[in-house]
């Protein structure tokens, strides 16, 4: 940077408002709150994947210098959401020290609170733990063979399947690992109780109003004693939908020790305690004409959940409405296994679904002698094929037609394993993308002052998409100001309630709350003129126009008057309205509400060595109206580089022997990085969806990553001939005869 550039606060208010708090290390993620007289908690997690706790020796670690107190099942509070003392409520999941059963290797089993972090560390390394071990689960491929293992599963049924001798007939497995979310900040709570009983909660969430509803729940307090801060949160990717057991475990720790708590999860146990992709398996079977159109698709599969809680998400679902088919048939087993429970992970259900059918469709592309694309086009659901209702809005064909030019679709080789660059095998794939897009409920409180500063105020929080940007550029348009000069305030429960950031919806929600706040807020400025300048007197409100801060007569624009002049004669200082966003509309609830994309790659591959290197990635979004053109881009870039590290390398490996896991570290748990990732080209349709909500926009999160590692495994084929069906595409399995 050049000694004469100075970066002020206004710099990048127009790309990202929250950016120089980021970059100069002024942003507060939750483990950074110093809270006075705070405490430290850290773990002590099982070593064994199932059994009992016969004996905790906590004799040595109590008495060490600056341990506050040990907390196990032996000595913690009654907990009402844990023992069923709460009006009906049960806590989820994993009910922390609340008995001496292991059911995972790596479960929290005891809580060590000391005066520094570093005492507490220490102490909880003396702490030893006898087991009464029993005979665990942690093998999927083993455990997904026997019947008697599976939960019952959930099944779909749309026509007949019935092969004819026709019929072009594709039926493959497909599998992929357990994936962990790993973002760079990793899990944490503050807890701190008042004297009165009140309890204020720093927490990494997605839900900052979840958290607080729960929480207020599970220790059988009233809602509006509970407070929760999440300020800035640190990447996410669905590990932060739900509260781990450091939520309640730092309460619980605060509560008897009388003092402010910390309890940050290391790295290692983000992988055991927080919550991953599961494990799966899917069946496809396409069934086809000789014209490339679908008879029938057959989708099973089978995904792990915990031993303690079922876990389920909509894997096999894309099946059923992605494309035009009459006979389709889905079933979705869970096995139990000695782990901690999964959770969502970015494009959840449709991420691990479309691995397979975009797969299976490849491959069925292939056998028909035909362009995959083409393929895809030829059954293309003009309507849902599951509701029968039409689409709010469907670019899905724009958006192939985009892909096809910026790749340059042209220069792929119609024969796998023909085409050579460089020496190198060269190879173009692409897959289909989607995932639902709603509207839920928000509420946004508007400030607007005298000078013309806005605040913007909503309890979401925002785990990197860049929701603040986005609400400050709606105010900007629909307001008529300066991006500097309004702020949007979230992250905190004191605010008018925000929604869960997760599943792509929150854009179009608080973007519809400041919508009908910036409306309101224009309403009650033309009243205000009514009321108090002689000028417009008699007038009605739809008589006066909005615009730039300045209010004019419709049928005279030289009668008029500035906001700072209006609000002084009003005698006012600023001018307040809170907005529910509401849920949907009743038109868009007679319609199928879905963001789609399509992603196309170009992939080289040494011929002797099977490396694979990415040479090009286009992502084509059908997202609605682009609201924030710089974040929307990082998102689909994101979404990228993770569907890439789904496809190559990301994958948790167990020693069944003892049912740990072996790479819960970043050096084993391999991850993309600079030199893995191309160029990147983000293309959108952007055709405003006005049905969904009135900003236009539908979610774009998900998109940007489901359907990205079948693209790449279908460019690896289309270079190689070789078909990986067992992710993630290493080259040992491209060397495989």
């Amino acid at each position: 940077m050049a000694d004469n550039f100075q970066i002020t606060e206004s710099y990048l208010a127009d790309d990202r408002v929250d950016a120089l708090q980021k970059v100069l290390g002024k942003a507060t993620f939750t483990a950074e709150h110093q809270l006075p007289n705070m405490a430290y908690a850290v773990y002590v997690c099982s070593t064994i994947a199932k059994g009992k706790i016969k004996n905790l020796n906590v004799s040595k670690a109590k008495f060490e210098t600056g341990v506050i107190d040990i907390i196990s099942y032996l000595n913690c509070m009654e907990v009402p959401g844990f023992t069923g003392k709460s009006k009906g409520f049960e806590w989820p999941g994993l009910k922390i020290f609340n008995d001496n059963v292991v059911h995972s290797s790596g479960q929290p089993i005891a809580l060590v609170v000391a005066n520094t972090l570093e005492r507490a560390v220490h102490a909880a390394s003396l702490v030893k733990v006898e087991y009464e071990e029993e005979s665990f689960t942690t093998d999927f491929n083993k455990g997904r063979k026997n019947p008697s293992q599976l939960i019952k599963p959930v099944n779909y049924k749309r026509g007949e399947i019935t092969d004819t001798s026709t019929d072009i007939v594709i039926e493959q497995e497909y599998n992929m690992p357990i994936e962990t979310h790993n973002p760079m900040e990793m899990h944490a709570t503050i807890a701190d109780w008042d004297a009165a009983g009140k309890l204020t909660v720093y927490d990494k969430s997605q839900g900052p109003k979840s958290v607080q509803t729960s929480l207020a729940k599970n220790f059988a307090i009233e809602e509006k004693n509970v407070r929760v801060v999440t300020e800035y949160v640190g990447g996410a990717f669905g590990s932060a939908l739900r509260s781990w057991p450091n939520v309640p475990a730092a309460c619980i720790a605060s509560k008897m020790t009388k003092r402010p708590v910390k309890l940050m999860v290391t790295r290692e146990q983000m992988f055991t305690t927080v919550g991953y992709r599961p494990q799966a398996w899917q069946k496809v079977k396409l069934t086809a004409d000789k014209a490339g159109k679908l008879s029938s698709i057959t989708h099973d599969a089978i995904a792990n959940t915990s031993a303690y809680e079922n876990f389920t998400e909509s894997i096999v679902n894309v099946s059923q409405f992605l494309y035009d088919c009459p006979n389709v048939v889905t079933s979705y087993n869970l096995l139990p296994l000695n782990v901690n429970t999964p959770i969502w992970m970015r494009g959840p259900g449709p991420a691990t679904g479309c691995w397979a059918l975009e797969c299976a469709l490849d491959e069925l592309a292939y056998k028909l002698n035909m362009d995959p694309v083409e393929l895809r086009l030829i059954n293309h659901a003009d309507v849902h094929p599951v509701s029968k209702q039409d689409w709010t809005t469907k670019f899905l064909k724009e958006c192939y037609a985009l892909g096809k030019e910026k790749i340059g679709w042209a220069n792929r080789a119609t024969t796998a394993g023909t085409k050579k660059e460089k020496g190198m095998l060269v190879g173009y794939g692409m897959a289909t993308g989607v995932f639902g897009a709603g509207k839920g409920q928000a509420v946004v409180k508007g400030i607007l002052s005298a000078d013309g500063q806005l605040i913007l105020q909503s309890a979401v929080s925002d785990m990197g998409p860049g929701t603040s940007t986005a609400m400050v550029t709606l105010g900007k348009e629909l307001m008529q100001l300066p991006a500097s000069n309004i702020r949007f305030e979230l992250g905190d429960t004191d605010l008018p309630p925000g929604p869960t950031q997760g599943g792509s919806g929150t854009t179009a929600a608080l973007g519809s709350a400041v919508t009908a706040v910036c409306e309101a807020l224009q309403l009650q400025l033309k009243e205000l003129a009514i009321k108090n300048s002689t000028a417009f007197t008699g007038k009605k409100p739809a008589d006066i126009i909005y615009e730039n801060g300045v209010l004019s007569s419709a049928s005279d624009p030289n009668t008029k008057i500035a906001l700072k002049e209006l609000l002084q004669q009003a005698k006012l200082g600023q001018i307040e309205a809170e907005e529910n966003a509401g849920g949907q509309s009743d038109e868009a609830k007679k319609l199928a509400k879905n963001s789609f994309s399509a992603h196309f790659v170009k992939v080289h591959v040494h011929p002797t060595t099977g490396v694979v290197k990415i040479m090009q990635v286009v992502t084509v979004a059908d997202a609605g109206k682009i609201i924030s053109e710089k974040t929307a881009r990082s998102q689909m870039l994101g979404g990228v580089v993770g569907g890439i590290g789904m496809a190559m390398m990301e994958e948790v490996t167990i020693d069944h022997k003892y049912g740990r896991q072996m790479n819960s570290n970043l050096a084993g748990y391999h991850v993309p990085v600079n030199a893995d990732i191309p160029y990147i080209d983000v293309l959108y349709v952007n055709k405003p969806d006005l049905i969904i909500s009135p900003t236009g926009a539908k979610g774009i999160g998900e998109i940007a990553l489901v359907g990205v590692a079948p693209a790449v495994a279908n460019a690896v084929y289309n270079a190689t001939g070789k078909r990986v069906r067992d992710l993630p595409i290493t080259p040992d399995k491209l060397m495989q005869s």
